[in-house]
């Protein structure tokens, strides 16, 4: 019974362009990954800086898990709260101008475990229409009310906030959207944020380490909370949440993932206390980051695609479902990886490539990536 429901499931999102299956990695060097023994020219990793495989960093990782080892066989409240931990999680807060923060396992524990805990029946969260899902999960186990507001538009923002006045009301937003590749309207949030007073949480995962000064995202001192992670520009694994001192000490007794997770390991800290130094010194890999990018954005909207994106994250609007799939698979052939986003990630009908940019891009690899979306996009609409 259950298992014919599931083979029907899968034959629909077959039907409708909306199957996955992740594709086998057999290897990553630099900008380049490997399947089934080619070399692809990777545009589909987060990796913006190109640290996670970076000689300096992984010799540094590797010496703190020969030091350390390579779990901390507990949860943060039981015998893993590591003084090395502690002291990691002091140095983030400095650089980033919070008074503490929290590390967890992943970004998506981190954004369930911030929001399920900190809000509750009673409170309203009024969020960003196209936040990570892992956000939407939390709003969902808080029991507060949530109410979205039109992506990126502060007036329809303005007009949620105006329309009733709980005691306590937060707002969700990102300050680099994961799919369209937009920024926040930080001068603007300000604004409303100093005119209603609401509680704000601001995800930089996309950010952080990438863009502000030293890499250190754009919501400083606007944010009550900020979340980020290790395993983006970073090149590492695990999250950490920037948030005011009293909220560490009361996710620490009320959030689930934090409380009943093994904390990640002391080697996972001493890296990170690693990685604020490289992320310090990376001003050139940024500016690097912002050059190839913007070459790619005028690069393709001269050829006339229609293109979003501020910053390193850039959308390539497709459409229908399975010409994005069909199209992305056509550019493998041409030597070039890059995912399509489709429906539950995006609106239906509205799919995409999702294109990440990376600091060791040349200009001969954003050439080669339009040519090859010519191409293949041209034979595409030949056989429609």
């Amino acid at each position: 019974m259950f298992a014919e429901r599931y083979r029907n499931r899968l034959l629909s999102q077959k039907q409708a362009g909306l199957y996955r299956l992740p594709p086998e990695v057999t290897g990553k060097e630099g900008k380049h990954l490997f399947f089934a023994g080619r070399k692809l020219l990777n545009f589909a990793s987060n990796d913006y800086l190109g640290l996670s495989t970076s000689d300096e960093l992984r010799r540094l990782v590797s010496e703190n898990f020969r030091r350390y080892g390579a779990s901390s066989s507990s949860s943060r409240l039981v015998s893993g709260n590591y003084a090395v931990i502690n002291r990691a999680e002091r140095a983030y807060a400095d650089f980033f101008g919070y008074e503490e923060a929290l590390f967890f396992p992943s970004g998506y524990q981190a954004n369930l475990g911030v929001i399920s805990a900190l809000f509750e029946k009673g409170d309203k969260i009024i969020f960003d229409k196209h936040i990570h899902a892992s956000s939407v999960k939390g709003m969902v186990l808080s029991g507060a009310e949530f109410q979205g507001f039109n992506h990126n538009s502060l007036p329809h923002l303005k007009r949620r906030l105006e329309k009733g006045k709980p005691a306590y009301t937060a707002v969700l937003t990102e300050s680099l959207f994961s799919m369209d590749g937009d920024l926040l309207d930080v001068r603007g949030f300000v604004s409303l944020k100093r005119e209603y007073g609401f509680f704000g949480i601001i995800d930089e995962a996309h950010a952080f380490g990438a863009l502000g000064d030293r890499g250190r995202g754009l919501g400083r001192g606007i944010a009550d909370v900020a979340v980020g992670t290790f395993g983006k520009t970073f090149g590492l694994f695990g999250a950490f949440v920037l948030l005011p001192g009293a909220l560490k000490e009361y996710l620490f007794n009320f959030a689930s993932p934090l409380i009943y997770s093994t904390t990640l390991p002391e080697a996972h800290a001493a890296s990170a206390l690693d990685l604020l130094e490289l992320i310090d010194r990376c001003d050139d890999g940024r500016k690097k980051l912002r050059e190839v990018s913007r070459l790619m954005r005028e690069g393709l909207r001269r050829e006339a695609f229609q293109v979003a994106g501020e910053a390193h994250v850039i959308a390539l609007t497709i459409g229908e479902e399975n010409r994005a799939a069909e199209i992305s698979k056509g550019l493998l052939a041409e030597g070039i990886f890059v995912l399509p986003a489709r429906y539950p990630t995006v609106p239906m009908g509205k799919a995409m490539l999702r294109i990440s940019m990376m600091a060791t891009h040349t200009d001969d690899d954003v050439n080669d990536f339009i040519n090859g979306v010519k191409k293949v996009y041209g034979k595409y609409e030949e056989v429609c």
